[in-house]
């Protein structure tokens, strides 16, 4: 590795981290209590690192966390989240609200630039009631986010938020700086055109995926970045498995020839009696650049399974065949 002589290691308080978006009512609405009880219970199962943003639940992910945070001591957590959005009222305008069952009733605003970092970072700190941050990444500046609009995006991501980021990284009132993608491609631009500390890859690092095979990973490992993996189950199929009704993929409906390549890698697991599942979040730490996994969970009784998953015996044998499923590093996924 030549790496950034600059750039410090993150020290993530542990290496399986939680993510916050199902707290903020990703798909199904989750109470106060229900939400307070997993975070509570990932805690105590031995979870330090906690990742938010502003999108989960129009801020709602943030202000949970937040809560949390206050009954806790903060010295033994990393913390992250994101800029590139920031609430408003919506003042009678009709709100798309996707993906979150029960939101905060604020409309989210794409602002890349210098002043609307500081203004996305300010509220995250009010709901978060930290004013420090270990990690904050540049959040969803990708082509499947903004279209023909991507590239004015990404210019004004470099000109704006990586700006504001590093004056307040020099200035020591953040720790580190990231960027969070669904595309490696995207991610590998990013690191190559400014000096981030960490990528959080979401989705093409998988058991199912490997497109950051061809383009990331080569880069990071020439700059010694970390990783953090995010999206290790595809949005659902490598969770509930290929063969469940319903299933999803990249949050849709998965295509034929991604079900049939689930299926053989399930059929490699179950030859073996081990879970899909922990096959799937043990994946990325098979490569030293992966610092950390992050794992969405919504309901207390995912915490155990989570964590017994994490700590599964896998023998070297199964990721033998896996890899022999995948005959190229340059596999690229959809």
């Amino acid at each position: 590795m030549t790496g950034n002589p600059t750039r410090k290691s993150i020290n993530f308080a542990s290496r399986l981290g939680f993510g916050a978006s199902g707290i903020g009512t990703l798909y199904r609405d989750v109470s106060e209590i229900q939400a307070a009880e997993v975070l509570e219970r990932a805690y105590a199962g031995g979870m330090r690192y906690f990742d938010s943003a502003p999108l989960y639940g129009h801020g709602l992910s943030e202000l949970r966390l937040g809560r949390f945070l206050r009954t806790i001591d903060r010295k033994t957590v990393t913390v992250s989240t994101k800029v590139g959005r920031y609430m408003i009222p919506p003042y009678g305008e009709t709100v798309n609200y996707g993906l979150w069952a029960a939101p905060l009733r604020l409309k989210p605003v794409f602002d890349y630039s210098y002043s609307g970092t500081m203004r996305s970072l300010e509220q995250s700190a009010s709901r978060l009631g930290i004013a420090d941050f270990d990690l904050i990444y540049i959040h969803d500046v990708d082509r499947f986010t903004h279209g023909d609009a991507y590239e004015r995006r990404f210019n004004e991501a470099i000109e704006g938020c990586y700006r504001a980021l590093d004056d307040l990284r020099k200035a020591g009132h953040i720790k580190a700086i990231g960027v969070g993608v669904n595309e490696s491609d995207v991610a590998t631009r990013f690191i190559r055109a400014c000096s981030l500390d960490a990528v959080m890859m979401a989705g093409r690092y998988t058991l199912l995926d490997r497109g950051a095979e061809a383009d990331l990973l080569p880069e990071a490992k020439r700059q010694g970045m970390e990783i953090v993996v995010a999206g290790v189950f595809n949005s659902g199929i490598l969770a509930t498995g290929p063969g469940t009704s319903g299933t999803t993929f990249d949050y849709g409906a998965p295509p034929e020839d991604i079900v049939a390549r689930a299926k053989g890698i399930e059929a490699v697991c179950n030859r073996y009696g081990v879970p899909l599942q922990a096959a799937a979040i043990q994946f990325p730490f098979r490569n030293p650049l992966a610092s950390a996994v992050v794992l969405g969970m919504s309901r207390p009784e995912r915490v155990a399974e989570n964590l017994a998953w994490s700590r599964q015996s896998i023998p070297e044998d199964l990721w033998s065949e896996i890899d022999r499923l995948f005959p190229s590093a340059a596999t690229t996924g959809v």
